[in-house]
């Protein structure tokens, strides 16, 4: 056993520590129009870290002024003020002090926009002790740009008396752009005031509409012309951008830094911690990073959940020149959002963006469910692994398909039209959000959402989905994964605006071309679970923090790739139905269990493979971008980067076919494998023609030196005896190459994909035999046999020893199986009835059992071995649940309405072969109208739909009115008294109640609320008082059933009809249910 928990051992992860930015100014041509190639000396201002040590100590030297610096200075006087007095310390120059000044000449070489005036060189020069000593001064970042327009001080530009803290310390703070006393905030406000038309109280959209308008696009901005026309050409470059893109934070390239401005600027420095400064005669509030820390700064702030762009210069300083001079060509080349990030620090997780279109069904009149029906076409992406997929649903009021839609997938970002959604979806939409994680993005469309036909004809023209990867190729008006939708309208129209959103956000070119379609079911043939129940169970996420910790998700996922883990994901999403694709699951879990070499050897291959799904998708991806992008100065970088994604996809694909030809080479002693999936898997490792094809090009690929590169058919690395002059046109011929090696690549794309869902599927397989065999108690694989049709008796589940996998915490890591028997699969003379009416004490476990059937049923129709000893069951269609008290106050709805709608929805969907589980049903408003519905859902689900039920209550009244029916058993939750030696002035409520945790036949008597409240610490006086009350309640109520039942006589007369005739007779089998079908048929008309 020690052996066999080491080799199905699980993965542990590592912590990430994210790292904080630095903050780090541009030195070109900013939005103020300033020239900024130069250094200027009346922007600069430092501190002598020994001029600020002799003004602390009261030296006589602190008595150097610092005063304001009026533009009319010169530059010499000017610095003559701040220049640090002559020292051992400073004599020789620090290499990295000259370094910085190296810096600042190329990047005054760089200036994009102007010519450095005559004489910055030779200050620069002149300066070059004092600059190059800087190593005995505190570097202050960003201040470059700071001056001031007003001298500081009294207004007659009298010096400041220098030894005055206060003083020097506002000096410094105006210096550093930090707001500090009454003098600053007037600085701030004027830079404020002339971007009044950025204020909450002002702004507008493009259309001049205010944010109280229905039809505000948040994603515009209105920019008052007047103000326009008097911005510099760079302000006007970025606002151009910005009035397009207000939804965006707009990183701007200036020279070798990128700056954000304004709103963009807060956002800097709230997320980034980036010091906020002003940009000079502009007075823009800006903040920025160099092109080295880029990167790094959009994965962090797409990590917080921002939308980020980036304005790019397409040419450089010389290249302008050349053209004639003017402003550098810049324009916005991508915008990286949360829901549509292809490469970087991606999770696990699949991340989705999501569109919808609604229209409003006609209901009948006389259901309220059906008044408020709509049916939605909706599609979503999954950017990562270049994925689409289109599908249609009808709902009713309730909005549960829509729930359930939400809760499979988890949008990071849903698309909707303005306008055109109706209130109960966006009350849905606006409070679908999960602890712990990023809130949903809600963006309203208006013109991306056209016609069925136009949006169709849109995407034909462009010659979008075309890969063979999958069935996505438009044939004629409609896309083959539209044509089996029933309202193909709907989800046309949401899938032209999804193409649209992201042609507006620059990723089409490398999503959409070959892009994968296709269709999508929320409930496909397969055990169906809404989203309510996906929520009560806690299937994929808990519900203290969104994590994974208690959720079977977390409990079956030990995969060890991440292809893997989202296979599992949609597995518990869509559990099967199909007996013959159950088995099949099963039998390849039963054979990796004992085949543990094959399944270790398996599993170690799989640990090495990187995300392959995702890196096919990129390499399918690229194929239809442009070769070098649209920066012609990044296209080394952008070829290299495709030239590293193309070489890890052949390499990781060649490694996924070698594990799938080991398979075939294992030798156990246990011949080849049985089961038909683990077949089918070595017979893919058979495919001759794709794998010389991999081979093929991976011979192409030159790993030898530092970067990859391709051989030429000559057998020389392209490039490689190019001169300088021609290293474009070399770069331009390897990306032309690299992309024919692309396209020769994807034709095979199908097999490759196929590759992928074999290895996730043996992956997740794997992870299955790995819980059944560390498992903290016995587990078994389950029998299933057929649903009856007529349903009479068909419908079974016998779970035998039955334990939560991962709920023993609460009862000190002790297991205590429990037998739960629902209906009778016609072989047993035995019979057990199909609805269980289970009461027992407060915190006695009768929770606990409910998810654990819930739980053993689900991972049973997975294809998983179950929590038990035995057990038998026919498939569930639909599982329903209605656990624990929770309101939806975002929504206007209580808890009772909640308990309501949950109810409503069972009696709405439920069939005879479902899953029902209700868990105190009615508690939510007063006590008799809560034992009212009750009582009526009861009826209706044992009389009418004639399910699986497990219902618990506390209303005891119910096991009276049911205990003669013969398709309601009667079970509790045991628990005992111990009996105290002190039992001197002690109440009953005051004894100490054991929970057993043992489901035993019959009625528990009371729910022992008083004992719990004791517990809870609850004082004894109030606890006695509390019995005192509840015994006279008791007293009074019991009375009145009792009148009832005595009245009425019908109950126990039937239980002791039905004992005798058991008792007196003995039946065949052959007439068995015949003869129970009379005496049910027979007292059913006595009762009415």
């Amino acid at each position: 056993m020690a052996q066999q928990r080491n080799l199905f051992s699980f993965f542990k992860k590592g912590p990430e520590t994210p790292s904080k930015g630095s903050p780090l100014n541009s030195s070109l041509q900013g939005l103020d129009g300033k020239k900024q190639g130069e250094v200027r000396f009346e922007d600069i201002i430092t501190v002598n870290a020994e001029e600020k040590k002799r003004a602390n100590s009261g030296s006589p030297s602190s008595s150097q002024s610092f005063e304001a610096t009026p533009s009319k200075k010169s530059k010499d006087a000017l610095w003559a003020k701040f220049k640090p007095p002559v020292s051992d310390s400073n004599v020789n120059s620090s290499p990295n002090a000259n370094a910085k000044a190296n810096a600042n000449a190329n990047v005054n070489a760089n200036n994009s926009t102007s010519t450095a005036k005559p004489n910055a060189n030779s200050n620069a020069n002149a300066n070059t002790n004092s600059i190059s000593n800087a190593s005995s001064r505190p570097f202050i970042p960003r201040l470059k740009r700071v001056q001031d327009e007003e001298p500081q001080g009294n207004s007659s530009g009298e010096v400041c008396d220098s030894r005055s803290e206060s003083n020097k310390r506002r000096k410094l703070m105006d210096a550093l752009g930090v707001e500090e006393g009454p003098t600053q905030g007037g600085k701030w406000a004027a830079a404020q005031a002339k971007f009044e038309w950025l204020l909450p109280s002002k702004i507008k959209d493009a259309k001049g509409r205010r944010p109280d308008h229905p039809l505000y696009d948040k994603r515009t901005l209105y920019i008052p012309p007047d103000v326009l026309s008097k911005m510099t050409a760079s302000q006007k470059q970025y606002w151009t951008a910005k009035s397009k893109y207000m939804d965006t934070v707009l990183f701007f390239k200036v020279g070798k830094f990128y700056e954000l401005y304004e709103v963009d600027a807060e956002i800097g420095q709230k997320e980034m911690d980036w010091k906020l400064t002003l940009s000079g005669v502009g007075k823009c509030r800006q903040v920025g990073v160099p092109e080295s820390g880029i990167e790094d700064a959009v994965q962090k702030l797409v990590a917080r959940g921002y939308k980020v762009g980036r304005v790019e210069q397409l040419e450089t300083s010389e290249q302008a020149k050349q053209r004639g001079g003017g402003m550098v060509q810049r324009d916005l080349t991508h915008v990286v959002t949360p829901s549509t990030r292809l490469d970087g620090n991606l999770r696990p997780e699949a991340v989705h963006l999501l569109a919808l279109k609604e229209d409003a069904l006609d209901g009948s009149q006389d259901n309220a469910l059906s008044q408020g029906s709509v049916a939605l076409g909706f599609a979503f992406v999954d950017a990562a692994a270049g994925k689409f997929y289109v599908g249609t649903i009808n709902d009713d009021c309730s909005r549960s398909a829509l729930e359930s839609l939400l809760a499979q997938i988890a949008p990071q970002e849903i698309l909707y039209e303005m306008g055109a959604v109706s209130n109960d979806t966006m009350k849905l939409l606006r409070h679908r959000t999960t602890p712990g994680l990023l809130p949903v993005m809600l963006t309203s469309l208006t013109d991306e959402y056209q016609e069925a036909n136009l949006a169709m004809k849109q995407i034909k023209d462009k010659n979008y989905f075309r890969s063979n990867g999958g069935s996505g190729g438009p044939r004629g008006l409609w896309p083959e994964a539209l044509e089996p939708l029933s309202n193909k309208d709907l989800a046309a129209s949401a899938l032209g605006a999804l193409v649209a959103h992201l042609t507006r956000i620059k990723v089409n070119e490398e999503l959409l071309p070959n892009g994968v379609l296709l269709s999508y079911e929320v409930f496909r043939g397969s055990l169906r679970l809404d989203g309510q129940s996906i929520a009560n169970l806690e299937l994929l996420e808990n519900m203290d923090n969104g994590g994974r910790a208690g959720t079977l998700l977390g409990y079956l996922d030990s995969c060890a790739t991440k292809f893997g883990k989202r296979m599992l994901r949609r597995w518990i999403c869509h559990p099967l139905q199909n007996i013959t694709e159950l088995n099949d699951r099963l039998d390849a879990v039963e054979e990796l269990s004992m085949r543990e070499e094959m399944a270790c050897s398996a599993r170690e291959d799989l640990r090495v493979l990187p995300d392959l799904e995702r890196l096919v998708a990129r390499v399918r991806g690229l194929a239809g971008s442009s070769n070098l992008g649209v920066i012609p100065m990044a296209a080394k970088k952008v070829h290299q980067r495709r030239m590293k994604t193309f070489g890890e996809a052949v390499q990781a694909l060649r490694g996924a076919f070698e594990l799938l030809e080991k398979l075939q080479l294992c030798r156990d002693g246990l011949g080849p494998p049985k089961a038909h999936i683990l077949q089918a898997a070595m017979a893919l490792g058979n495919k001759s023609a794709a794998l010389d094809a991999l081979e093929a090009i991976d011979s192409c690929i030159d790993r030898t030196s530092g970067a990859i590169r391709l051989h030429s058919q000559e057998g020389t690395t392209i490039g490689e005896n190019d001169s300088d002059s021609d290293e474009l046109s070399a770069l331009e011929k390897e990306a032309e190459s690299l992309t024919n090696l692309m396209l020769s690549f994807n034709e095979h794309s199908a097999l490759w994909q196929a590759a992928v869902e074999t290895l996730a599927r043996l992956d997740v397989l794997i992870s299955f035999a790995a819980i059944s065999k560390t498992a903290a108690g016995p587990t078994c694989r389950p029998q299933f046999v057929q649903n009856n049709e007529s349903g009479l008796g068909g419908s079974v589940l016998d779970i035998k020893g039955l334990w939560h996998p991962y709920g023993s915490g609460g009862n000190g890591g002790v297991i205590v199986p429990n037998d739960v028997e629902l209906g009778t699969d016609g072989r047993d003379l035995s019979v057990s009835p199909r609805t269980m009416l289970l009461t027992g004490p407060n915190m006695g476990g009768k929770s606990t059992l409910l998810r654990a059937t819930c739980l053993a049923v689900i991972m049973a129709q997975l294809g998983c071995f179950v929590p038990g000893t035995s057990c038998i069951l026919s498939p569930v269609d639909i599982i329903f649940t209605r656990l624990g008290a929770s309101d939806r106050i975002m929504e206007g709805h209580s808890t009772f309405m909640v308990e309501c709608t949950e109810a409503a929805s069972v009696l709405r969907h439920a069939t005879n072969n479902s899953l029902v589980v209700l868990d105190e049903l009615g508690r939510g408003t007063s006590t008799f109208d809560g034992y009212a519905i009750a009582y009526a859902v009861l009826r209706h689900v044992v009389d009418t739909l004639d399910c699986r039920l497990l219902f618990a209550t506390h209303y005891h009244a119910l096991t009276t009115e049911f205990a003669s029916h013969p398709s309601v058993g009667l079970r509790h939750m045991a628990c005992a008294l111990l009996d105290s030696e002190d039992k001197n002035g002690k109440s009953i409520g005051e004894q100490e109640l054991v929970f057993l945790y043992k489901l035993k036949e019959g009625v528990c008597q009371q729910s022992y609320g008083l004992q719990v409240a004791t517990l809870a610490g609850l004082p004894p006086s109030l606890v006695r008082s509390a019995e005192v009350a509840s015994n006279s309640i008791k007293t009074k109520v019991s009375s009145a059933f009792d009148a009832a039942l005595v009245k009425e006589g019908l109950p126990h007369l039937h239980m002791q009809w039905f004992s005798a005739l058991v008792e007196a007779f003995s039946f065949d089998a052959d007439d068995l249910m015949e003869t129970f079908i009379c005496i049910w048929e027979e007292m059913r008309r006595s009762s009415v």
